[in-house]
């Protein structure tokens, strides 16, 4: 549906400008008259140049669902229908994409789907659990309070990310830093030593002569060295890219000195938070366990958490043979 830019004055003769959505400039007319302003002007809005390259439009980021979330609870709270509160969310929202994105969930609520499943239709923004706690709240009754509960989730999950970020940044840095200053030393400074002990003369000490070795090898192979780095980068990526080069990386992080450790306990955290979260929605414990292991982030926390399920799922089979 196309967008027009109207301008217009109110009863109070004050000039007023804004845009309206609707099929026709009379469709635009009648809803401006409704709301008891007279339009002086109504032009459809001109299309952005980038409107259809996707990598230009701007992404949807957590802290826009976390609000979207927050924002809905209260309307659903306040007794609002949800056809409502997604025409509200639509017009107050600044991001185009997201706006795009709000604009298919209402007309596919329109026609008849429910909210969970106008929502698995973006499954980048609205990952599993989101989708299947929208359909318990559906189920229930109580919507309003599982946007709560998903919302209060996500902000948790998005200051842990920041924490665990901020923990690994500064040994990172340091590590990167240390590289280029070892790269300028044997590039530019080692030779300028090297220089003032041929002058001096005699036999050079044998580590002495080991950094300079290595200070001639990177300047001769400089581009050797730039080749293989892109070229280990490439084969990384593409060993990661399959099932196994996936669950080795993985198994392989949570056993390294330090990271690893740090990386268990947060996969242990999200295994808790997003399970107690699941189960105070009134998500079933089978499909809870199925949602939380997809959504685990690593292959062996991933895996740990399916044995489990595929234990408690034979367990409770056994239980329904003996009733």
């Amino acid at each position: 549906m196309p967008v027009y830019q109207w301008v217009g004055k109110n009863r109070k003769d004050e000039t007023k400008k804004g845009e309206l959505e609707a099929g026709s400039e009379e469709a635009v007319k009648a809803q401006l008259v409704r709301q008891r302003i007279t339009p002086t002007k109504i032009k459809p809005k001109p299309k952005d140049l980038f409107e259809n390259v996707a990598f230009l439009q701007p992404k949807v980021k957590e802290k826009d669902i976390i609000l979207f979330a927050r924002q809905f609870s209260t309307m659903i709270d306040a007794g609002l229908p949800i056809i409502q509160c997604l025409d509200i969310l639509f017009s107050q929202q600044a991001n185009p994409t997201f706006k795009k994105m709000l604009k298919a969930i209402k007309e596919s609520v329109e026609g008849g789907a429910t909210l969970a499943e106008a929502l698995k239709k973006f499954p980048k923004q609205f990952d599993d659990l989101f989708v299947n706690m929208i359909a318990a709240g559906e189920a229930g009754g109580i919507l309003d309070a599982i946007l709560r509960r998903l919302a209060a989730y996500m902000e948790k999950a998005a200051r842990l990310k920041s924490q665990v970020k901020g923990a690994m940044t500064y040994p990172i840095v340091t590590l990167i830093i240390a590289v280029l200053v070892l790269a300028v030393i044997l590039v530019f400074v080692i030779p300028v030593f090297q220089e003032m002990f041929a002058d001096f003369g005699g036999e050079l000490p044998a580590a002495t002569k080991f950094v300079v070795g290595m200070s001639e090898m990177v300047k001769s192979k400089i581009v050797y060295i730039i080749v293989g780095l892109v070229f280990f980068i490439f084969a990384y990526k593409k060993f990661y890219s399959t099932n196994k080069g996936h669950d080795m990386v993985d198994d392989l992080l949570l056993k390294l000195p330090v990271f690893g450790e740090l990386l268990r306990k947060v996969a242990v955290s999200k295994f808790t938070r997003t399970m107690g979260t699941m189960l105070a929605s009134g998500v079933a414990i089978l499909e809870a366990l199925d949602i939380v292991a997809k959504t685990a982030g690593n292959r062996s926390v991933e895996k740990a958490i399916y044995l489990t399920f595929r234990t408690c799922k034979k367990k409770f089979q056994e239980l329904c043979e003996l009733c």
